[in-house]
């Protein structure tokens, strides 16, 4: 027994404390909401949402005041067996709290104990009805409470019916016609207190929802920013890099080939700060051609010799950008970790999959070592990118030496006529983009340093 009565007092100290640190955090809310409404009044902006009291039982304790009928009755006496009575409605008010309380909790709610203490309840309502008659009729629209503060789903009809003629049932043997009366009131307080507490219950999952929602919205754009802030800068940096020892070395002996280095250095930087701000705005859309020039000139100045050829059809943009990515992170790759002299490129393209491979003749060593089958941070964010759009990318050492980075995309929109195609065969090597042009041949001939970072 002392046991049993050790764990009721935890209980109901629990949902005390539960109840507290509730009130505490909807006062928070509160807090912050009237300081976002005041702001918001400020700036002629809507206000926010009015985040409402926390949902417990105490929102259902007042209606126990329908059962201060029956209480009078045994405080003035005209009450047979007073002392049944007083257990009857101390006993009805304990389950009544107990079920209130678990109904805001699905968990709880579901439980057995709780379907248990509501058919208790029935029970209990049924014979202080018939022993008694008169105001403890009452017990059962607060009956018709807990049953739809408890009951949800298909089965909730049914029980408000089934309620509603229990009561309507009993009603008539003690009052007769006004049985009428206590049958209605059963039934609607049983309905709309279902309705009502659905309805609530319905829109904090919708907030929670909209809050999930904004929480991976967030997250999803600070995965695409440090993704293409990797990409870019990545590549950027190992250009200008490059050029910039290309121009310290040059400055010696050809002042104006270190001139059209530098000259390089401050194009390559201008198209970085643009492409930065467009990928800060997502709007970035990357060319593959372009890509393929600025590798041809990185590849150039540090003394690697580039191969690119292109066949088939011309791609969609989106495809476009995707190997424009894939170009740039592999060849950042070759010119900073692999120590090649000759880097091919080769773009082949049908009307249902284009293949992009980037194959250098290095000593196939990433530094430092990767995870295997993806690469490093660059590649591993490219294999994200592509398995999105239902391709697919592997790198890794090549059979023939070297290291070989290897994406395939699937051919989306509308292509054209085969006739209007471009003809295979191998781009030329030299040239690049304005400002971007490839060194001399005196200056290319010993290997820069290459930086390290991962692949």
């Amino acid at each position: 027994m002392a046991w049993t009565d050790s764990s009721w007092a935890r209980g109901i100290v629990g949902r005390l404390t539960a109840w507290r640190e509730s009130r505490r955090r909807w006062k928070a809310d509160m807090a912050r909401f009237k300081a976002a409404r005041r702001t918001a009044r400020g700036n002629g902006e809507p206000p926010p949402e009015n985040p409402g009291p926390p949902p417990t039982g105490f929102a259902l304790l007042p209606w126990l005041l329908l059962g201060m009928g029956a209480f009078s009755n045994l405080f003035q006496g005209t009450t047979a067996n007073p002392w049944i009575g007083a257990i009857g409605l101390l006993t009805f008010n304990s389950l009544y709290i107990y079920v209130a309380f678990r109904a805001f909790v699905k968990v709880t709610r579901e439980a057995r104990s709780t379907r248990l203490a509501l058919a208790a309840m029935a029970i209990l309502t049924c014979g202080l009805a018939i022993g008694y008659g008169g105001n403890w009729l009452l017990f059962f629209p607060l009956l018709g409470l807990a049953t739809g503060a408890t009951l949800r789903g298909p089965w909730l009809g049914r029980a408000g019916i089934g309620l509603a003629a229990l009561a309507g049932a009993v009603a008539g043997y003690q009052e007769g016609w006004d049985a009428i009366n206590i049958a209605y009131g059963t039934f609607l307080s049983t309905m709309v207190t279902a309705a009502i507490l659905s309805l609530a219950e319905a829109v904090r999952e919708l907030r929670a929802a909209r809050e999930e929602l904004a929480r991976r919205a967030v997250e999803k754009e600070r995965l695409r920013f440090s993704r293409d802030l990797h990409d870019l800068l990545g590549h950027t940096l190992s250009v200008i890099v490059v050029k910039s020892e290309a121009a310290r070395r040059l400055a010696p002996r050809d002042l104006e080939a270190a001139l059209v280095q530098v000259t390089d250095i401050e194009s390559v930087g201008r198209q970085a700060l643009t492409e930065i701000r467009e990928a800060v705005t997502g709007y970035r859309e990357g060319s593959l051609a372009t890509e393929l020039d600025r590798a041809r000139s990185a590849l150039s100045a540090v003394g690697v010799d580039p191969v690119v050829r292109q066949s088939g059809p011309p791609l969609v943009p989106r495809s476009e950008a995707l190997l424009g990515w894939v170009v740039r992170e592999a060849v950042t790759n070759v010119v900073r970790h692999s120590g090649a002299t000759r880097c091919e490129i080769t773009v082949t393209g049908t009307r249902d999959r284009v293949r992009l491979e980037v194959a250098d003749d290095g000593d196939g060593v990433l530094s430092p070592p990767s995870v295997p089958g993806i690469g490093g941070t660059g590649l591993k964010g490219l294999t994200e990118r592509l398995a999105a759009a239902g391709g697919s990318l592997r790198a890794g050492p090549s059979p023939r030496g070297g290291f070989t980075v290897t994406a395939e995309l699937p051919v989306e929109g509308e292509l054209p006529p085969q006739d209007e195609l471009p003809a295979e065969g191998e781009l030329p090597t030299a040239g690049g983009l304005p400002g971007q042009g490839a060194l001399p041949a005196d200056a290319a001939e010993p290997p820069l340093s290459k930086a390290p970072g991962p692949r």
